[in-house]
Formats: C-alpha cells, sequence, structure tokens
C-alpha cells in the first residue's frame, strides 16, 4: 500500500528475509516480504498487511466520534472560487482516503472510488479497509449510493485504487492492491461495461510477481491494450504488467533492478499509441529515510509495450520530512503527473526544494519530442511554502492543462494546507493566478481550520475533464496522517 512506513521496512529487511529463508527455501517467498515492513510482519504472523496503520486509524476514528469531532454534518461553502462549485466532502461519517477519479470523456459518467477505514465488512473474510466506489450520471451534480468495489471474500485488506474510462466504449476498467495474507499485496484488476452497476470478477495482472505495491493503470482508445506500473519485490524496482485482450489475460515485464525505489502515480496512452507512466526514484538507508536525491521519470513505449525507456525530467534534493505520528519521513516526496495538452505536447509535474529538506515547490517540465528531452522546470507553487501532490489535466482541445497541488498555509496557520489549482491555455507556457479550490469553511469536519485543513490524508488524488470541459478534482483531508479524514472533490472550469 502507499509507502507504508516504507523506511522502517529497510532496517527490517534483513531479518524479515533471514526469517523467509528459515521457513521456506524458495526464492518467491523471499521476495513476497518486500520493502514493507507490515507485509513482512503479517507474513511471520498471519496477520493482514498493514495490520499495525489499520488498528491505529480504527483507535483514532473511535476516539475522534467518541469525542465529537467527526461525524457531523458539514457545512457547505457559501463562498466558493469564481466559476467552482465549492468543495464537497464524499461522506462525513467515514473514514476515507486516497480517492481516484476518472471521467467518461463523451459521456456525463464520473466515476469516484477511495480507500474506506473503519467501515462495516462485508462478511467476517472481508477486506477492511476496502474500496467505495460512487458514480455520478450528470457530470458530478448527483451521486450513486457509495458501495464496495469488490466484496472480495479471503482478502483482509484493500488498497490504492485506480481507475480510468476506455474513451471510445466507456468500458471502466479499475486496478488496485488485495492484501492476502502469506502473500502481502497484489493487483487485481477489473472492468464493468454498464457505467460501473456491476464488474468482473478480479484478475490477476501480477503472474508469478510475488508482492506487488502502488499500482496505477492506463490503456489504449480501444481498451484492447492495458498496461499497470507498479513497484515489486526486490527493492522497489519497476515493473509493467500488459494486456493486450482488454484484460483477459496478463504478462509482466521487470523494467529496472537497482537500488532506487520507484513510485507510480501517473498514466497514460496518447493519441499515437505510446504508452507513458510518470514515476520517481527514491534511495533509502537506515533510519534517517531518504538521501541523495529524487529522481523523477518519464517511463514510455513506443511499440505498445515491447520495449520501454526510462527518462530523468529532474533530479532535486530531498525535500522537507514529515514528522507527524505515524508519519513516514519520505510522505511528501516525488509525487508526480504527465498529461498531453491535445496538440502532441507533454507537460510532466513534480516536486522538489532549492536545498535539502528544504521546503518543495511544484514545478512543470515540457517535451516537445514525444518525452525524449524536456524543459527545465517551471514554479507553480509559492517559495517559502511546502508544497506537494501535482496532479495534471486535459480536455485534449488546443493547449489546454490543468494541474492542482498542495501548499501549506504556514505565512497565516503553520497547521493548515490548501489545494490550489491553476491552468494553461498554451501548453504550460504560461499559467493563469492560482486559485484555491480547498474553500470548505473554518470547522467543517473538524479539520478544516481558518487556514487550511489540518493534514493532507493519503498519497493519492487525482483530476479529470467531465466531457463538458469541467475539472473534476477530488482529494483527501484529515486531522492527521492516522486520521480520521475524508474524500473531498469540487468542480469547476
Amino acid at each position: 500500500m502507499s509507502r507504508l512506513r516504507v523506511v522502517m521496512a529497510l532496517v527490517l529487511l534483513a531479518v524479515a528475509l533471514a526469517i523467509v529463508f528459515a521457513l521456506a527455501r524458495s526464492q518467491d517467498s523471499s521476495a513476497a516480504a518486500g520493502h514493507d515492513p507490515d507485509a513482512a510482519a503479517a507474513r511471520a504472523s498471519g496477520a493482514a498487511p498493514g495490520s499495525d496503520l489499520i488498528a491505529e486509524r480504527e483507535q483514532a476514528l473511535q476516539e475522534a466520534r467518541a469525542q465529537g469531532r467527526f461525524g457531523q454534518a458539514v457545512a457547505r461553502t457559501t463562498r466558493p472560487a469564481p466559476g467552482w462549485v465549492g468543495s464537497r466532502l464524499l461522506n462525513a461519517k467515514t473514514d476515507d482516503w486516497e480517492p481516484a477519479v476518472a471521467a467518461d470523456p463523451h459521456h456525463p459518467y464520473l466515476y469516484l472510488l477511495t480507500t474506506r477505514y473503519g467501515a462495516p465488512k462485508a462478511c467476517v473474510r472481508c477486506p477492511s479497509p476496502f474500496l467505495a466506489l460512487t458514480v455520478s450520471h450528470d457530470g458530478g451534480r448527483t451521486w450513486s449510493a457509495q458501495r464496495q468495489l469488490c466484496i472480495c471474500p479471503g482478502h483482509p485488506a484493500q488498497y490504492d485504487p485506480t481507475i480510468e474510462v476506455v474513451p471510445n466504449s466507456g468500458i471502466v476498467y479499475a486496478a488496485f492492491l488485495n492484501a492476502t495474507p502469506g502473500n502481502s499485496f497484489s493487483t487485481a484488476f477489473m472492468k464493468s461495461s454498464d457505467h460501473g452497476a456491476t464488474w468482473s470478477a478480479p484478475v490477476k495482472v501480477y503472474g508469478k510477481v510475488a508482492w506487488t505495491d502502488k499500482p496505477e493503470i492506463t490503456a489504449s482508445r480501444s481498451g484492447k491494450d492495458v498496461y499497470v506500473s507498479w513497484n515489486g519485490p526486490s527493492n522497489g524496482d519497476l515493473y509493467v504488467g500488459q494486456s493486450h485482450d482488454y484484460g483477459v489475460t496478463w504478462t509482466q515485464q521487470k523494467l529496472t533492478t537497482s537500488k532506487r525505489y520507484y513510485y507510480a502515480y501517473d498514466a497514460r496512452v496518447l493519441a499515437d499509441g505510446t504508452v507513458m507512466f510518470s514515476e520517481s526514484s527514491l534511495l533509502y538507508a537506515g533510519p534517517n529515510g531518504v538521501h541523495g536525491r529524487v529522481w523523477h521519470h518519464v517511463i514510455f513505449s513506443l511499440n505498445h509495450g515491447r520495449s520501454w525507456n526510462n527518462v530523468v525530467v529532474a533530479k532535486v534534493p530531498v525535500g522537507q520530512k514529515c514528522v507527524a505520528a505515524g508519519c513516514s519521513p519520505d510522505f511528501y516526496l516525488g509525487q508526480t503527473s504527465v498529461v498531453e495538452d491535445g496538440k502532441g505536447r507533454l507537460v510532466f509535474a513534480y516536486e522538489g526544494p532549492v536545498r535539502r529538506y528544504g521546503p518543495q515547490r511544484v514545478y512543470v517540465s515540457r517535451s516537445d519530442n514525444g518525452g525524449r528531452t524536456w524543459t527545465p522546470g517551471m514554479p507553480l507553487s509559492v517559495p517559502g511554502e511546502n508544497a506537494t501532490g501535482p496532479r495534471l489535466g486535459s480536455s485534449g482541445n488546443g493547449g489546454d492543462v490543468r494541474i492542482w497541488y498542495m501548499q501549506t498555509a504556514h505565512g497565516d496557520d503553520p497547521n493548515a494546507w490548501n489545494v490550489w489549482y491553476r491552468r494553461s491555455h498554451d501548453g504550460g507556457r504560461r499559467w493563469l493566478k492560482p486559485v484555491r479550490i480547498s474553500d470548505a469553511p473554518p470547522g467543517a469536519a473538524g479539520y478544516v481550520h481558518r487556514f487550511g485543513f489540518g493534514e493532507i490524508y493519503g498519497d493519492y488524488g487525482e483530476v479529470a475533464v467531465t466531457n463538458h470541459g469541467e475539472t473534476f478534482a477530488a482529494w483527501g483531508e484529515g486531522f492527521s496522517y492516522n486520521g480520521p479524514g475524508g474524500t473531498w472533490f469540487n468542480i469547476g472550469r
């Protein structure tokens, strides 16, 4: 799941591998421990992967409810940004984090997936947390009831949802992590041909790769070609699973063998068929966390996944560490996004500080040659504040590019974050002024203050463009890394 204490995992790795080798001499078993301490502990104990963090989140949720700080009705935004409807909380009563969104380019369907903690299980052997799906048939004005994407009995937990709409057919694809005692995390694929009402049985995309983390999905215009990137069991190496029969069967490729730990954050299949992932890679060492520099990559294939190119767009110092309770030092680091502007130009967003452990700024780079070379980064966030989590979108028309990102409000409140939105009409060369779209009133949900919300809730959040050209942005807000918190969204231009 999303970097669950990955730093601690490196300290425990030698012990975990020794236990695995002692219990079973198979290579697959030793690989399955990976870099995730909860996964390694689960293999030894038979507990659910991530069970320690699940317990901490459930305790935080129970305490917040008991104190009357969570689960109350949330006041609606009264002063939204011009052109925006005002930020809304998906469900005030549920502890949701790391949302994923997708929009149908030709019809007014929107899809929102979120990881839900602390909710009643569908059955004794069903997952918790699980992935909650909600669908809008009218561009986000109204939403269906939230329900579990996959009941998946026998899997103790689910994480890291990703969701995409096949442009030519409107069929919906989803990939996510199913946790399995003794096998840690494994990536599953599902699809729906009736706008999310029913879904196919989950298909394993990982083959013989014994452990997977942070999947990211994309598909061709027809939906025949499907690609999922993840990091794997040996030092977080980069893998790509691919299907060329609409997700029925899958093959896997290992693209890197190094000490760099990869994280996928965004993916596109471009108009010319190029497959592109935005990734970052980090080096971990001991209890002090990340060292060296953070590299930001585009990973792309020009031949339907037969071979791949790895281009480093930028190398940046390690930014500010997260020091909140339960939060790993790398929580704010290494997030990326990539998009095509409709004129064959690419825009890549990333983050990084000027100096080691300094506040990060969000940057964008551009490529006019299919990702082979990139311009120097242009800063979009303000200096002096810490910024993270850039997410790009585009309508695919005439140089249109949109971005949102998280930024601190230390100048006003040392414990506040906000979501800011900017737009470009010329492929990322010039940008309109930033607009704050996390505009809930103070006191909303308990963790919203006068100048922002308490903490980013999860690594993920996304942006999509509706069939009418509106921007749909979703993100997580919370009291702390341990929560509780909720999935928020806003709709605008």
